[in-house]
This record gives C-alpha cells, structure tokens and sequence, in this order.
C-alpha cells in the first residue's frame, strides 16, 4: 500500500507514535506529513517520539511531493491527530499547504481519507465541518477508545483507536482485539 500520514497540532501525538509503529514500513510505502504546530506538541508531549526510518517525512510546505496530485495513485490518508482548525480548513477546500492539499486530493479523486480528532467538547461549528467532510467522503474517526478488551496501560487504551484505523486503511493487525458475543476480555 502507498499511504500518507500526516499530523496537526492537537493534543494526541501518541496516536500518530502508535499508528507508525505498527504500519510495516518494509511492506508499505509511508509518507510522512507533520505541520509546525505538531512537531511542536509532539516535543510537549513526548520525551521520546520518534519516527521509524522506513518512513519518507516531507516539509508541510513542499508542493514537490507526489501525494499532492490527483495522478499520484495512492491507497489511503490518515491524519492523526487532526485539529478542530484542520478540520475547518478542509472543510472549507483550502489547500495552502502539502497537508492541506494532499487531503484536498484525496477528496476529489475519492480516495480514502481518514481524520481523526481529538478534540472536546465540539462547537456548532465544528459538528458542520464534520458533516461538510463527511459529506464529501471523508471518514471522521474520533479518538474515543473502547475499553471491551479491558486495556492495562495507556497505551492498550490508545490502540484501541490504532486499531480502528488501520481496520479503515484495510491493514490486517493480528494484536487486535475483535469483539465476540458471549467472549470474556483477556
């Protein structure tokens, strides 16, 4: 698969840790995207972020990369975490920068574009941007974690978000945890 991941400055830069670490960058092509202001949370909320060298990073301002054209073919975008002020902009069909216009194209060339927010409580505002992108086909993915497989750190809470995700992209993940009528959690 050829994906592009990108990241804007809301809190949650966990998920985009956890999302790279279990996308097998040997298998897939991934391209990194992270605006200022996420690299900027990622130093506040993490001491030891970090990116797996499979991964291809790119400036948010360089309109030279290939997913930023409707002939580059690729499977799917996620962003993660996406800002409420993200949201807007797409919303809005702005496209000043390569994140900005590479989830653009992705829109209309109806290709698989995954937000997910972190944000809470929503405004009137922001719930119409929702139903904007969700109307234009986007798939907005909330970060609201399930607790059925009775996680015991943060970072099984955080996964099980990960995992939805990657069930989106169409990435199998064999640690998922699948719910079963009558199953007891782990």
């Amino acid at each position: 698969m050829k994906l592009v991941i990108a990241a804007t400055g809301a809190s949650g830069t966990v998920y985009l840790q956890r999302l790279l670490a279990q996308i097998d960058g040997n298998k897939h092509e991934v391209h990194l995207v992270m605006s200022a202001h996420a690299k900027q949370v990622a130093a506040t909320e993490s001491d030891d972020f970090t990116i797996p060298s499979t991964i291809k990073q790119h400036s948010e301002n360089d309109l030279n990369v290939p997913f930023v054209s409707g002939s580059a073919r690729f499977d799917a975008m996620v962003i993660i975490p996406c800002s409420m002020a993200t949201m807007g902009r797409l919303a809005a069909g702005t496209s000043e920068t390569a994140l900005l216009r590479a989830a653009d194209v992705f829109l209309k060339e109806r290709r698989k574009l995954i937000l997910v927010p972190r944000e809470t409580p929503w405004s009137l505002i922001h719930a119409r941007n929702v139903v904007t992108l969700l109307e234009a086909g986007a798939i907005v993915l909330p970060a609201i974690p399930s607790f059925y497989s009775r996680p015991k750190s943060v970072t099984e809470v955080v996964d099980t978000v990960v995992w939805r995700v990657l069930d989106q992209i169409g990435l199998p993940n064999p640690s998922a945890y699948r719910w079963q009528a009558g199953s007891d959690a782990p």
